[in-house]
């Protein structure tokens, strides 16, 4: 089992980045973590309130495209593993600006490949390389199925992204492997379905669902509502990467998924429904929902097959989706009391 002692974490003010830091700094009680995080609209201080343990916790702010900037970090603080969080990921931004995708998910991820196959070179040398570099995808770099009878993507199936956000991940994703192969870098990689649950930005579905609902406006609905994503609880993922990253098999990738395909309009109505409970009013606030033009190449099912990481290293999710939702849309409930409590004294 890999121990990392000096975990060097990208984008950990940002939404998985910044769960994640929460949940290791609570079950490794040895571990130090670099945050290295850009602070770019995603990315917020209050994701970092109320650490355990917070002196084991050090925030750079920074790019990881700055390749001395990342030598330093690896040097200075005696990094042994790397989790690459770090990236452009909403893919109706990718389709008006994807030159930032470029430049954060392949340049970015280039640099840190770079400067951990430098680093971890010179430290074999010295007889003291046991090294991970864990890069964080998406399921969307397989593409998407068509029908609800076509199977899962499993781990060997062919790369075909329909975005330039997943052409991105599925580029960096190559480059991952590449390392492992020409450079025998200790490589690992995994692919998530939809994440949700606390500390995300808004403009992601179920928040923004949940914002509309609080805001009483329209909540919109790409075409009919009737793409098929699986959602996974972002703890759930966490306990994943944690596994993988203690226990994956060097030069491999796992898909991660929860095996809750449900269609956006459904999800939509489930987080209406479970709203008009916490905070109801006059009208249901399935009425605010808004059909609107459908976006370019919008992918309609994702699903991936994770018996490799269950079946291998013993994963399943925790956490149901209804309770997911409820924990989900609590948090946001919370943080938006605090807001309204803070305007109402000043």
């Amino acid at each position: 089992m890999f121990k990392p002692k000096v975990l060097l974490i990208t984008g950990g003010m940002g939404f998985i980045g910044s769960n994640f830091i929460h949940h290791l700094l609570a079950s490794k009680p040895e571990v130090h973590i670099i945050n290295l995080d850009l602070g770019t609209y995603a990315a917020a201080d209050i994701n970092l309130e109320d650490l355990p343990d917070p002196a084991r916790h050090t925030l750079i702010y920074g790019n990881i495209a700055d390749r001395s900037l990342v030598d330093s970090i690896l040097e200075k603080y005696n990094v042994n593993a790397i989790i690459n969080f770090a990236a452009e990921s909403h893919v109706d931004r990718s389709i008006d600006a994807p030159s930032e995708f470029i430049q954060t998910n392949i340049v970015g991820t280039f640099t840190l490949l770079e400067a951990a196959r430098s680093f971890w070179q010179h430290k074999k040398q010295l007889g003291v390389a046991d090294c991970r570099f864990y890069h964080i995808s998406t399921d969307e770099i397989y593409g998407c199925r068509t029908d609800v009878e076509q199977p899962s993507f499993f781990e060997n199936d062919p790369y075909d992204p329909h975005s330039p956000y997943a052409a991105t991940k599925a580029a960096s994703n190559h480059l991952v492997n590449a390392y492992y192969h020409t450079y025998n870098l200790p490589i690992l990689i995994s692919n998530c379905t939809n994440n949700y649950g606390p500390r995300q930005h808004t403009e992601k579905f179920i928040p923004k669902i949940i914002d509309a609902c609080l805001n009483l406006q329209p909540i919109p609905i790409y075409g009919n509502g009737e793409n098929i994503r699986d959602w996974l609880y972002v703890l759930d993922h966490c306990a994943a990467i944690e596994l993988i990253l203690e226990s994956g098999f060097i030069g491999n990738e796992y898909n991660i998924s929860a095996g809750n395909e449900v269609s956006n309009l459904q999800i939509v109505e489930t987080v209406c429904g479970l709203m008009d409970l916490y905070v109801p009013k006059e009208n249901k606030y399935r009425e605010l929902i808004k059909f609107v033009p459908d976006r370019p190449g919008h992918d309609w099912r994702y699903s991936l097959n994770c018996s490799k990481l269950t079946h291998k290293l013993g994963w399943a999710p925790k956490i149901n989706f209804v309770d997911g939702l409820n924990r989900t849309i609590n948090f946001y409930l919370k943080a938006h009391n605090l807001q309204f409590e803070k305007s109402e004294v000043v």
